[in-house]
């Protein structure tokens, strides 16, 4: 066997939690170093550093003109956002150096484009950024380490436009075959345009049901990816979070004073991407039995930075709905309803989610599983189980329950 001087060659980057993945922001200056450890003297020609930050998509069509003859044509593009380069060690006339056995590290700095858009893994396409060091030595295989960092571009909620409500109305006669079933309408808006992973969208609506069958609301998160390659584009859109409310009897009305729908860990919106976009909306639906669906969708941005801690949200929701509440006709009180059990949203599932999508039974095209890039991690932990045993018991006292 042959003995490998090379006990350890590796990249490390510098972050405020050493266990962490590191994240970055455009504009960022990253910091690191390459650990290099020998067990014996070595000759080193270089070590050589080459980060790279890569946007790049790629699909294939089929098609045909022959029904025998199947073709296909293949789509992709990229886009560099970073590629630095570095000689982190190297001697002149192409000389060698010889490093003793032990450890060595290298340290290295490099600038992040203020344009770094945020890292995305997709089935079409990805956004990915990376370190890589090669140790180049006489006679011997190049060594290679590499180690993977995400970043994520800024989006404040704490904006006029994000926090702005989103409003919109649409109605629809229903029809079965020449059978005219009667109106269904649907008013809804939310506090606000954008909200973090993790975060409940309170939903306010109202659902009119004016035909002679019963019709059944429902709401949805839609997440949109397109993919731009050379004037080519596609689509892939995937539903990441539903909600479906009581059915609404003939002829009754429907309100819904604050309706929660938690935000699932998902992928920031992406739109400085000039060949990936990942773009969000909530979409509320009526579902009418024997006709189409109505559809109604509200803008939607997933954000990074959540809103300031100044002021409860509860407070910034009843201050936003106490006013311009005529396309509710008054039906929709100034406050919100209680907001919902613990448990409803933080149960230990959060902690098991997988990337399977919910049911799909409402809303067509073609649909996938959800693609995440960093997630964050919820802050609040679920309380402990309930137990009727004490497990903490005080001596010598008996408490006992009776059934009145």
């Amino acid at each position: 066997m042959i003995f490998d001087k090379v006990k350890r060659f590796l990249v490390t980057l510098d972050c405020p939690e050493p266990e962490s993945t590191p994240v970055f922001s455009g504009g960022d200056t990253v910091t690191g170093r390459v650990l290099l450890e020998l067990g014996a003297e070595t000759k080193v020609e270089s070590i050589k550093l080459h980060a790279q930050g890569l946007a790049q998509v790629h699909w294939s069509e089929s098609y045909s003109t022959n029904p025998n003859v199947p073709n296909s044509q293949d789509h992709s593009d990229k886009v560099v956002y970073l590629d630095h380069q570095e000689m982190l060690l190297q001697t002149d006339n192409e000389g060698l150096t010889v490093l003793q056995p032990g450890k060595h590290e290298f340290p290295f700095t490099f600038e992040l484009p203020d344009n770094a858009v945020t890292s995305f893994e997709g089935r079409l396409g990805s956004v990915r950024y990376w370190v890589k060091a090669k140790l180049h030595r006489p006679w011997a295989t190049v060594k290679k380490a590499k180690v993977d960092f995400t970043v994520l571009q800024p989006i404040d909620i704490n904006t006029p436009a994000l926090l702005a409500p989103q409003a919109g109305t649409k109605e629809k006669n229903a029809h079965a075959w020449h059978c005219n079933l009667g109106q269904v309408s649907v008013n809804a808006k939310t506090d606000r345009k954008g909200y973090t992973a993790g975060e409940v969208i309170p939903i306010f609506a109202e659902i009119n049901n004016g035909t002679s069958k019963a019709v059944v609301p429902k709401v949805a998160i839609m997440q949109t990816q397109t993919f731009v390659a050379r004037g080519a584009t596609t689509q892939k859109k995937t539903i990441v979070a539903t909600m479906v409310g009581e059915a609404v009897a003939p002829g009754k009305r429907e309100t819904w004073h604050g309706r929660a729908l938690k935000v699932p860990p998902l992928s920031p919106s992406i739109t400085q991407c000039r060949i990936i976009r990942v773009e969000y909306a909530l979409k509320v639906c009526v579902e009418i039995p024997k006709s189409s669906t109505l559809l109604l969708e509200l803008p939607l941005v997933i954000a990074t930075i959540p809103l300031h801690a100044g002021g409860s949200q509860t407070s910034d929701i009843s201050g936003q709905y106490s006013v311009n509440l005529d396309w509710l006709r008054g039906t929709i009180p100034e406050l919100p309803e209680p907001p919902p059990a613990y448990s409803a949203i933080a149960s230990n599932d959060d902690y098991a989610y997988t990337a399977s999508p919910p049911v799909q039974d409402t809303f067509n095209g073609p649909l996938e599983g959800p693609f995440y890039t960093y997630i964050q991690e919820f802050q609040n932990r679920p309380p402990p189980l309930y137990s009727e045993v004490d497990p903490n018991p005080i001596e010598g006292v008996s408490l006992r329950c009776s059934a009145s």
